[in-house]
């Protein structure tokens, strides 16, 4: 009994001592379970918010040692949201109305387009602005998008806050429907007043306007930065002086797998027919590989050729390769540097009788702001068997030389223009131009067009014929020998110019 006795005011005294503890920690109990709970709660919100305002786990001990250290502080206000997130709560539900009509609601997410996309903006004279993009086809297909130019000179004194003004502005789209998903634009800008002609520098803004496209309910206007002078670049003798070139090539986009030597061969022929004062401007769409490079670089280092990447305009579906946009791009880039500008593709060759030069039909010619090329179409499988035990050495415009005579085919034709004359461009001909076109130039000057043979890394020769005329395939050819003529020139004047780099390029 007296050992029961002892246990049980034992067992007592423990429990009461157990009590007093409880009591006496109680506060900080709480405090841990609060602050489990805060931890919880924030680990709960993190999961819902996006990848690029996560928290690593070294950030979190920051914060909580910055907290402890300088103690209870008022949090810092986050900015809003970006509206695309804050559109999404902001969901719209079905109503029922008065008179028991039930009005559905309708939610949009995201966007299908953008409004513009710019891939460069130029001077276009004194007062006058050229800003070449893309934007989307179904806006300008089905509303009326609207743009309007803004310039924003550096100074901000009272005197040239006067210079402040804005520009209605008119829209071309220069590639005849083609477009896809996007359509071209070239946003033309026409100042009162000549801009910056104190050099003082300044920003040429350009507002793009659904004007209701897309959404009737909203106007949504985009404010683009379009164009920036800097202080004392602005040179006014460029609209004045003499051309840097004569004859400027404006290509469009390469792509796919361009044959080296084809690629070769037209190059070396066209420098010598066009001369010094020549420039060509290829455009990058994925075809210029690793090999195509190599054929183009004694050339670029020569100061002949220059090569832009335009692979990034791939994110945008345009029609193809976006080829309208990238020559009204080059029109405008080199407007003020080339008395001519040649629009034709790599395997089209420029040809001008033997008793003329380029210079002297482009003479004749010089009352024209235009004039477009007849084609003649070669076949890429017809050669002549004289070239069959030499055909893998000559070059291709000379050994294919049989040239397609079919009668009542509308064909394609090329062209040049004099660009100070000309607002936009397409592939085949401008429609944008002041001044005169003429398309009688048969006799002066002409194309011969290898259809299908740059895109060939094999030998293109399929067939040896033995005659002067042939029916192949349904199409009749005769033998033409025109630009087999030119072709040992041709190799000579690489040879001058270059040495014997390319000697070893394969197909």
């Amino acid at each position: 009994m007296g050992k029961e006795r002892s246990a049980a005011a034992s067992g007592e005294k423990h429990n009461k001592m157990l009590v007093g503890v409880v009591c006496n920690f109680a506060a900080e109990l709480k405090l841990l379970l609060t602050a489990l709970l805060i931890l919880c709660s924030l680990a709960t919100l993190l999961q819902f918010i996006p990848s690029r305002f996560t928290i690593s786990a070294s950030d979190l001990r920051f914060c909580i040692s910055r907290i402890a250290a300088a103690g209870p502080t008022t949090p810092p206000t986050l900015p809003s949201p970006p509206s695309l997130f804050h559109n999404y709560t902001q969901k719209e539900t079905d109503e029922v109305l008065p008179s028991g009509i039930i009005r559905r609601a309708f939610n949009p997410y995201g966007a299908a387009a953008y409004n513009f996309i710019t891939m460069g903006s130029y001077r276009g004279g004194l007062n006058t602005f050229a800003i070449v993009g893309l934007a989307s086809k179904p806006l300008h297909l089905y509303s009326r998008p609207t743009y309007q130019c803004q310039w924003l000179p550096f100074s901000s004194n009272k005197e040239n806050d006067t210079n402040i003004t804005s520009s209605l502005s008119y829209k071309i789209l220069p590639d005849w429907g083609y477009g896809r998903v996007y359509t071209v634009v070239v946003v033309n800008c026409t100042f009162p007043q000549p801009i910056n002609l104190d050099n003082s520098g300044g920003t040429l803004l350009l507002h793009s306007s659904t004007s209701g496209g897309g959404d009737s309910k909203f106007n949504l206007t985009d404010t683009i930065p379009a164009l920036t002078e800097p202080t004392g670049t602005f040179n006014l003798s460029l609209f004045t002086s003499k051309p840097k070139y004569d004859y400027l090539y404006c290509g469009s986009s390469l792509y796919g797998t361009l044959s080296p030597l084809r690629v070769r061969e037209w190059i070396a022929y066209h420098v010598r027919l066009f001369g010094e004062r020549s420039h060509f401007v290829f455009h990058d769409a994925g075809g210029v590989h690793e090999e195509v490079l190599e054929v183009l670089k004694p050339w670029m280092e020569l100061g002949y050729v220059t090569l832009q990447d335009i692979r990034e305009q791939e994110r945008f579906d345009g029609y193809y390769h976006n080829q309208f946009m990238v020559v009204n791009d080059c029109l405008h880039r080199y407007k003020f540097m080339a008395k001519w500008i040649f629009f034709f593709d790599v395997d089209e060759y420029i040809y001008v009788p033997p008793k003329s030069t380029i210079r002297s039909v482009l003479d004749s010619l010089s009352d024209y702001s235009q004039f477009t090329i007849e084609q003649m179409p070669m076949s890429s499988k017809l050669c002549h068997s004289v070239d069959a035990a030499k055909r893998h050495r000559k070059w291709g415009f000379e050994k294919l030389v049989y040239r397609d005579v079919k009668r009542g085919i509308r064909r394609d034709r090329k062209y040049a223009i004099q660009p100070r004359n000309v607002f936009a461009t397409g592939v085949h001909m401008s429609q944008n131009l002041a001044g005169k076109t003429t398309y009688k130039t048969e006799g002066r000057i002409k194309y011969f067009h290898y259809h299908g043979t740059i895109a060939e890394r094999r030998e293109p020769c399929r067939y040896l014929i033995n005659s002067t005329e042939i029916n192949f395939e349904k199409t009749p050819y005769v033998l033409d020998t025109t630009l087999r003529d030119v072709a040992g020139s041709v190799k000579k004047f690489e040879l001058k110019m270059i040495g014997t780099r390319l000697q070893n390029t394969r197909q």
